[in-house]
Protein backbone atom coordinates (compact mmCIF):
# COMPACT_ATOMS: atom_id res chain seq x y z
CA UNK A 1 0.00 0.00 0.00
CA UNK A 2 1.25 3.46 -0.88
CA UNK A 3 1.75 5.78 2.08
CA UNK A 4 0.90 9.48 1.99
CA UNK A 5 3.53 11.74 3.55
CA UNK A 6 2.44 15.36 3.91
CA UNK A 7 5.11 17.99 3.28
CA UNK A 8 4.45 20.85 5.71
CA UNK A 9 6.93 23.37 4.26
CA UNK A 10 4.14 25.56 2.90
CA UNK A 11 2.64 25.88 6.36
CA UNK A 12 5.97 27.23 7.58
CA UNK A 13 6.05 29.64 4.63
CA UNK A 14 2.73 31.12 5.73
CA UNK A 15 4.00 31.48 9.30
CA UNK A 16 7.21 33.13 8.20
CA UNK A 17 5.37 35.63 6.00
CA UNK A 18 3.87 37.26 9.08
CA UNK A 19 6.23 36.39 11.90
CA UNK A 20 5.19 34.88 15.20
CA UNK A 21 3.99 31.29 15.40
CA UNK A 22 0.73 31.23 13.47
CA UNK A 23 0.19 28.69 12.07
CA UNK A 24 2.02 26.48 14.54
CA UNK A 25 4.07 24.15 12.37
CA UNK A 26 4.58 21.46 15.02
CA UNK A 27 0.84 21.40 15.76
CA UNK A 28 0.13 21.19 12.03
CA UNK A 29 2.30 18.07 11.82
CA UNK A 30 0.40 16.47 14.69
CA UNK A 31 -2.94 17.44 13.16
CA UNK A 32 -1.98 16.07 9.73
CA UNK A 33 -1.29 12.72 11.37
CA UNK A 34 -4.59 12.81 13.24
CA UNK A 35 -6.33 13.50 9.91
CA UNK A 36 -4.78 10.36 8.42
CA UNK A 37 -1.36 11.34 7.07
CA UNK A 38 1.00 8.38 7.21
CA UNK A 39 4.14 10.47 7.32
CA UNK A 40 5.43 14.03 7.71
CA UNK A 41 8.00 15.50 5.33
CA UNK A 42 10.08 18.64 5.81
CA UNK A 43 12.68 20.19 3.54
CA UNK A 44 14.88 22.61 5.49
CA UNK A 45 17.00 24.91 3.33
CA UNK A 46 20.03 26.89 4.46
CA UNK A 47 18.20 30.24 4.27
CA UNK A 48 15.35 28.82 6.43
CA UNK A 49 12.74 30.56 4.30
CA UNK A 50 10.16 27.99 5.32
CA UNK A 51 11.07 25.08 7.61
CA UNK A 52 13.79 26.08 10.05
CA UNK A 53 16.35 23.77 11.59
CA UNK A 54 14.76 24.57 14.96
CA UNK A 55 11.39 23.38 13.57
CA UNK A 56 12.92 20.04 12.67
CA UNK A 57 14.18 19.57 16.21
CA UNK A 58 10.77 20.47 17.61
CA UNK A 59 8.76 18.33 15.21
CA UNK A 60 10.85 15.15 15.47
CA UNK A 61 9.62 13.97 18.91
CA UNK A 62 6.03 14.85 18.03
CA UNK A 63 5.76 12.69 14.90
CA UNK A 64 4.17 9.30 15.52
CA UNK A 65 4.08 7.97 11.95
CA UNK A 66 7.20 8.44 9.80
CA UNK A 67 9.42 11.50 9.67
CA UNK A 68 11.15 12.25 6.37
CA UNK A 69 13.73 15.01 6.01
CA UNK A 70 14.56 16.13 2.47
CA UNK A 71 17.48 18.27 1.46
CA UNK A 72 20.84 18.82 -0.11
CA UNK A 73 23.41 17.00 2.05
CA UNK A 74 25.61 19.98 2.85
CA UNK A 75 27.49 19.73 6.18
CA UNK A 76 24.85 21.56 8.25
CA UNK A 77 22.09 19.34 6.81
CA UNK A 78 24.07 16.18 7.51
CA UNK A 79 24.67 17.31 11.09
CA UNK A 80 20.96 18.03 11.58
CA UNK A 81 19.89 14.64 10.25
CA UNK A 82 22.44 12.80 12.36
CA UNK A 83 21.21 14.72 15.40
CA UNK A 84 17.45 14.14 15.06
CA UNK A 85 17.60 10.69 13.37
CA UNK A 86 14.47 10.70 11.19
CA UNK A 87 12.93 7.53 9.81
CA UNK A 88 13.98 8.54 6.31
CA UNK A 89 16.29 11.06 4.67
CA UNK A 90 15.78 12.03 1.03
CA UNK A 91 18.84 13.43 -0.71
CA UNK A 92 17.96 16.25 -3.11
CA UNK A 93 20.53 18.19 -5.19
CA UNK A 94 18.84 21.58 -4.99
CA UNK A 95 20.83 24.80 -5.18
CA UNK A 96 20.63 27.17 -2.23
CA UNK A 97 18.72 29.74 -4.31
CA UNK A 98 16.28 27.28 -5.88
CA UNK A 99 12.61 28.14 -5.36
CA UNK A 100 11.82 24.43 -5.32
CA UNK A 101 13.53 21.18 -6.23
CA UNK A 102 13.96 21.09 -10.00
CA UNK A 103 16.18 18.10 -10.87
CA UNK A 104 17.30 14.73 -9.64
CA UNK A 105 20.81 13.55 -8.90
CA UNK A 106 23.22 12.41 -11.55
CA UNK A 107 24.00 9.30 -9.54
CA UNK A 108 26.73 8.27 -11.97
CA UNK A 109 28.69 11.49 -11.68
CA UNK A 110 28.14 11.82 -7.92
CA UNK A 111 28.40 8.13 -7.02
CA UNK A 112 31.34 8.50 -4.64
CA UNK A 113 29.75 11.36 -2.70
CA UNK A 114 26.32 9.74 -2.50
CA UNK A 115 27.82 6.43 -1.40
CA UNK A 116 29.63 8.17 1.44
CA UNK A 117 26.57 10.10 2.56
CA UNK A 118 24.26 7.08 2.39
CA UNK A 119 26.68 5.06 4.48
CA UNK A 120 26.86 7.79 7.12
CA UNK A 121 23.08 8.01 7.47
CA UNK A 122 22.61 4.25 7.42
CA UNK A 123 25.12 3.95 10.28
CA UNK A 124 22.37 5.59 12.37
CA UNK A 125 19.69 3.26 11.02
CA UNK A 126 18.15 5.97 8.82
CA UNK A 127 16.48 4.81 5.61
CA UNK A 128 18.05 6.64 2.69
CA UNK A 129 16.36 7.74 -0.52
CA UNK A 130 17.96 9.44 -3.54
CA UNK A 131 15.92 11.91 -5.60
CA UNK A 132 16.27 11.04 -9.32
CA UNK A 133 14.88 11.94 -12.72
CA UNK A 134 12.81 9.28 -14.53
CA UNK A 135 15.73 7.50 -16.18
CA UNK A 136 16.32 3.77 -15.63
CA UNK A 137 20.08 4.27 -15.68
CA UNK A 138 19.80 6.67 -12.74
CA UNK A 139 17.90 4.06 -10.74
CA UNK A 140 20.64 1.54 -11.42
CA UNK A 141 23.34 4.06 -10.49
CA UNK A 142 21.52 5.01 -7.29
CA UNK A 143 21.38 1.36 -6.25
CA UNK A 144 25.18 1.22 -6.47
CA UNK A 145 25.34 4.09 -3.97
CA UNK A 146 23.85 1.92 -1.25
CA UNK A 147 20.52 3.70 -0.82
CA UNK A 148 17.33 1.96 0.30
CA UNK A 149 14.92 3.80 -1.99
CA UNK A 150 14.76 6.35 -4.75
CA UNK A 151 12.23 9.14 -5.12
CA UNK A 152 11.10 9.88 -8.66
CA UNK A 153 10.94 13.59 -9.52
CA UNK A 154 7.43 13.76 -10.98
CA UNK A 155 7.26 17.33 -12.32
CA UNK A 156 7.41 16.25 -15.97
CA UNK A 157 4.64 13.70 -15.38
CA UNK A 158 2.40 16.34 -13.82
CA UNK A 159 3.11 18.84 -16.60
CA UNK A 160 2.28 16.42 -19.42
CA UNK A 161 -0.58 14.60 -17.69
CA UNK A 162 -3.42 16.90 -18.88
CA UNK A 163 -2.41 16.45 -22.52
CA UNK A 164 -1.34 12.79 -22.69
CA UNK A 165 -1.33 10.75 -19.51
CA UNK A 166 -0.04 7.57 -21.15
CA UNK A 167 2.95 9.38 -22.61
CA UNK A 168 3.48 11.24 -19.35
CA UNK A 169 3.74 8.08 -17.27
CA UNK A 170 5.88 6.06 -19.70
CA UNK A 171 9.38 7.09 -18.50
CA UNK A 172 8.24 6.75 -14.90
CA UNK A 173 6.95 3.24 -15.44
CA UNK A 174 10.19 2.19 -17.11
CA UNK A 175 12.24 3.71 -14.30
CA UNK A 176 9.99 2.23 -11.62
CA UNK A 177 10.49 -1.20 -13.16
CA UNK A 178 14.26 -0.66 -13.03
CA UNK A 179 13.95 0.41 -9.39
CA UNK A 180 12.07 -2.78 -8.59
CA UNK A 181 14.59 -4.90 -10.47
CA UNK A 182 17.37 -3.31 -8.39
CA UNK A 183 15.61 -4.31 -5.19
CA UNK A 184 15.02 -0.72 -4.08
CA UNK A 185 11.93 0.86 -2.58
CA UNK A 186 10.09 3.50 -4.60
CA UNK A 187 8.90 6.96 -3.58
CA UNK A 188 7.53 9.74 -5.76
CA UNK A 189 6.92 13.44 -5.41
CA UNK A 190 6.64 16.90 -6.93
CA UNK A 191 3.46 18.40 -8.40
CA UNK A 192 1.34 15.33 -7.68
CA UNK A 193 -2.25 16.37 -7.02
CA UNK A 194 -5.84 15.13 -6.88
CA UNK A 195 -6.07 15.04 -10.67
CA UNK A 196 -2.96 13.00 -11.48
CA UNK A 197 -2.21 10.99 -8.34
CA UNK A 198 -4.56 8.03 -8.79
CA UNK A 199 -3.42 7.28 -12.34
CA UNK A 200 0.19 7.25 -11.16
CA UNK A 201 -0.59 4.77 -8.39
CA UNK A 202 -2.74 2.56 -10.62
CA UNK A 203 0.04 2.38 -13.19
CA UNK A 204 2.86 1.92 -10.65
CA UNK A 205 1.14 0.19 -7.72
CA UNK A 206 4.43 -0.77 -6.04
CA UNK A 207 5.05 2.88 -5.15
CA UNK A 208 5.87 2.85 -1.43
CA UNK A 209 5.28 6.53 -0.66
CA UNK A 210 4.22 9.81 -2.18
CA UNK A 211 5.28 13.09 -0.62
CA UNK A 212 2.91 15.97 -1.34
CA UNK A 213 2.83 19.47 0.11
CA UNK A 214 2.05 22.39 -2.17
CA UNK A 215 -1.05 20.86 -3.75
CA UNK A 216 -2.42 19.73 -0.39
CA UNK A 217 -2.19 23.23 1.06
CA UNK A 218 -3.72 24.74 -2.09
CA UNK A 219 -6.68 22.36 -1.88
CA UNK A 220 -6.96 22.87 1.87
CA UNK A 221 -7.72 26.57 1.30
CA UNK A 222 -11.06 25.49 -0.14
CA UNK A 223 -11.68 22.04 1.36
CA UNK A 224 -10.05 22.31 4.77
CA UNK A 225 -6.95 20.37 5.79
CA UNK A 226 -8.72 17.32 7.21
CA UNK A 227 -10.98 16.79 4.18
CA UNK A 228 -8.07 17.39 1.82
CA UNK A 229 -5.90 14.73 3.44
CA UNK A 230 -8.82 12.30 3.29
CA UNK A 231 -9.25 13.09 -0.42
CA UNK A 232 -5.59 12.37 -1.13
CA UNK A 233 -5.71 9.16 0.87
CA UNK A 234 -8.61 8.02 -1.30
CA UNK A 235 -6.34 8.37 -4.35
CA UNK A 236 -3.60 6.13 -2.95
CA UNK A 237 -5.78 3.55 -1.17
CA UNK A 238 -7.21 2.08 -4.35
CA UNK A 239 -6.16 -1.56 -4.05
Amino acid sequence: MTRLSVNINKIATIRNARGGNMPDVAKAAIDCESFGAEGITVHPRPDERHIRYSDVRQIRPAVRTEFNIEGNPIPSFIDLVMEVVPDQVTLVPDAEDAITSNAGWDAVRHRSFLTEVCAEFKSKGIRTSIFIDPKPEMAEAAALCGCDRVELYTESYASMFPQDRARAIEPFLKTAEAVRDCGLGLNAGHDLNLDNLEYFIRTIPWTDEVSIGHAIICDALYMGLEETIKAYLSKVRIF
